[in-house]
Parts: C-alpha cells; sequence; structure tokens
C-alpha cells in the first residue's frame, strides 16, 4: 500500500519530529510504500491569496492551488497526518494544506450545497497530534484537530473507511516514560496498517 504521511513542525528535534519517524518506519517495516511529506521541508505555500479564493471552486482550474500535493495524494491508498495542535489547531502550514489539497473536485462534490466524499480510493485515514494541554481542555475547546479526521476527512472518504487518530496530551508536562509509552502506541497502532 502507497501511504502519503504529511507532517508539519518546523523544528527537526521535537516530539512531532519522533513521532513523524515512528509512523514512517513502522508503515516501512509493514511493508508499505511511504510518501514523507514535511510540509516545512518541501516550503508548502499555506496561504490562499485573492486569485487563488476566486479558483477554489473552478474545477479542474483549483487544482493550480496545489498541483504537487494532490497528484502525491490522488496515487496514495492512504493517508495519515502528524502535527502539534497550537491555539486549538493544526499549524498554519497543515491547515494551508488541508485548505489548498482537499478543494472541490479532488476530496468532495457539492451536490445540491451538500457535500459528497470525493476520497473514497483511500483505504485508511490517521493522524497524531501533540498537544500543549490536558484532554479536558482540548475538550472543552471542541478538540478541533480530532474532528477533522472524525468529521471532515470521515466525510470525505465515507463510512467504510477506517480513521484513526491519537492524541498525546498535556505535552507541557510530559517526562521521558510517558513519552515513550505514547511513541510505543504510535508504533504499534501504525505497525497494524
Amino acid at each position: 500500500m502507497r501511504v502519503m504521511v504529511v507532517y508539519a513542525h518546523p523544528v527537526e528535534t521535537s516530539f512531532n519530529a519522533a513521532i513523524y519517524a515512528t509512523v514512517t518506519d513502522a508503515l516501512r517495516q509493514r511493508g508499505h510504500e511511504v510518501d514523507a511529506c514535511d510540509l516545512y521541508a518541501e516550503n508548502f505555500p499555506p496561504i490562499m491569496s485573492r486569485e487563488e479564493r476566486l479558483l477554489y471552486r473552478e474545477i479542474p482550474a483549483n487544482r493550480a492551488l496545489a498541483r504537487p500535493w494532490i497528484e502525491r495524494l490522488e496515487k496514495a491508498d492512504a493517508l495519515a497526518l502528524v502535527f502539534p495542535t497550537w491555539v486549538f489547531g493544526p499549524p498554519a502550514i497543515m491547515k494551508g494544506f488541508c485548505e489548498k489539497v482537499f478543494v472541490p473536485g479532488v476530496a468532495f462534490e457539492l451536490v445540491d450545497g451538500k457535500v459528497r466524499g470525493a476520497l473514497r480510493h483511500l483505504k485508511r485515514v490517521g493522524g497524531v497530534s501533540t498537544y500543549g494541554g490536558t484532554r479536558l481542555r482540548a475538550l472543552l475547546a471542541g478538540d478541533p484537530p480530532r474532528k477533522l479526521f472524525s468529521r471532515v476527512l470521515r466525510a470525505y472518504v465515507g463510512p467504510a473507511v477506517s480513521v484513526s487518530f491519537l492524541g498525546c496530551y498535556d505535552m507541557n508536562r510530559i517526562d521521558e516514560t510517558r513519552g515513550k509509552a505514547f511513541l510505543d502506541k504510535v508504533r504499534a497502532t501504525y505497525a497494524t496498517w
């Protein structure tokens, strides 16, 4: 299976970098082909200009917003996103990726004003995110990163596709033991893909 792993963190020594390495390593050990997409290293352009926004609903012209990444997604059999949660959401570069890659005609179709998923070729979708605060704090804020998977991506791929999400909460107080345990959980999860 070809898995596109999209990663968003600017610091190569971060805990998120360790998560990204764990996900890609577990997938490769399982025998999958991994398309490792480091948004910062690839200089993904997250800002949507006025001109780009005007193209957003124009199919197929909207593919110009992020053509290379859209083509990679379309070649993938599975998708995994790895990112920190900052200000109760993904970093701007990951948000920009979602806005420019998950466009009409690629991720979904609008039928009578309603979204119909178009990523039906994906067999699995997963995500891993870290949070500075506790799970309770994230829940009180609505936990937008978790909802990206449980609602948005779920709508794009359909109910038959396995969609999973792992959150590492309370990073502000994480110790080495808990960090290792979380990485072990990540490895175990992606080793079953």
